[in-house]
């Protein structure tokens, strides 16, 4: 039997999973995420895949790890991370030299985009690109079930771009951690739309409660058309420059069933086209499909 092991690494929880080559699941486990402790994390890694192993009596052919930031390969560090005990370290090497093997890492957002690549909702397409709607907004691109990379490991990263055309109804100027304003995860990420209702309203609600809210057809039901029309502009932007097969919506935010109902028309307002055939569509996994993505990068 062969199977590969994907860890997701993330601020609170490590997962663990080993995929058959036909991506059945063979074993899954998740622990508590040592908070600021590296080493302990490398040591938390170490004892999931040991246990995976023993479990499954046999090796596994690769182990992949997923993580809240980029390997940078400049420096070889990682940065841009949300979990900030891993930045400045070398933790492609330190988990290689403690599992006693090669170990490849990639973004969460871009595991999340492979997997649905492989075998989720983008299963077919030759280009997809994976969105996070969650607590921020990131993105992934595969070509043929490749992940895309550049000389910065940012590719994806269009929640750091500004949101585009901007209007008076999206209370703009709003700071991002990353050093700029408007970002559009400042607008489509989960604390960004509930930014949004407590600027307009003055009480604080939670993104499920704001939508919940709407479908009784009260006062937030114009603050869900701006975030959809927000999100419209946003992915006619990426529609413009990459044109892909299929765009793969993954996150909290995207359980909404509203975004697929509605966001296609929208879109034809945006992109530069006299028709807009880009499907919209909601991930297979979930939120199996940061660990499964893990797992499928070698």
């Amino acid at each position: 039997m062969s199977y590969r092991i994907g860890i997701d690494l993330g601020g609170t929880k490590i997962e663990v999973i080993a995929i058959s080559d036909d991506s059945s699941t063979l074993f899954r486990q998740r622990i508590s995420t040592p908070q600021g402790n590296y080493t302990a994390t490398i040591d938390a890694i170490d004892k999931l895949v040991s246990l995976t192993e023993q479990t499954l009596s046999e090796p596994a052919l690769s182990v992949g790890v997923g993580i809240p930031g980029a390997v940078s390969p400049a420096s070889g560090l990682v940065k841009n991370a949300n979990s900030v005990c891993l930045i400045g370290n070398r933790l492609d090497v330190d988990l290689s030299n403690k599992l006693q093997r090669s170990v490849k890492i990639a973004n969460d957002a871009d595991c999340f985009t492979l997997s649905e690549a492989c075998d989720g909702a983008g299963a077919g397409y030759s280009t997809v690109f994976g969105v996070i709607l969650g607590t921020g907004v990131g993105g992934g691109i595969c070509v043929n079930q490749q992940l895309l990379s550049g000389p910065n490991a940012i590719t994806g990263e269009w929640g750091h771009n500004p949101l585009p055309w901007l209007k008076d109804s999206d209370r703009n100027n709003r700071p991002c951690y990353c050093g700029k304003t408007d970002c559009i995860e400042t607008f489509l990420s989960g604390p960004g739309f509930e930014k949004s209702f407590s600027s307009h309203y003055g009480k604080h609600l939670s993104s499920d409660q704001i939508w919940s809210r709407a479908k009784q057809g009260n006062d937030a039901l114009a603050d869900t058309h701006l975030y959809l029309d927000q999100l419209a502009r946003a992915l006619a932007s990426v529609i413009n420059i990459l044109d892909p097969g299929v765009i793969v919506l993954g996150g909290g935010l995207s359980n909404q069933g509203r975004i697929y109902q509605e966001l296609p028309a929208l879109l034809s307002q945006y992109v530069f086209s006299d028709q807009v055939d880009t499907p919209i569509v909601k991930a297979i996994h979930g939120d199996s499909s940061g660990v499964r993505g893990a797992a499928w990068l070698s």
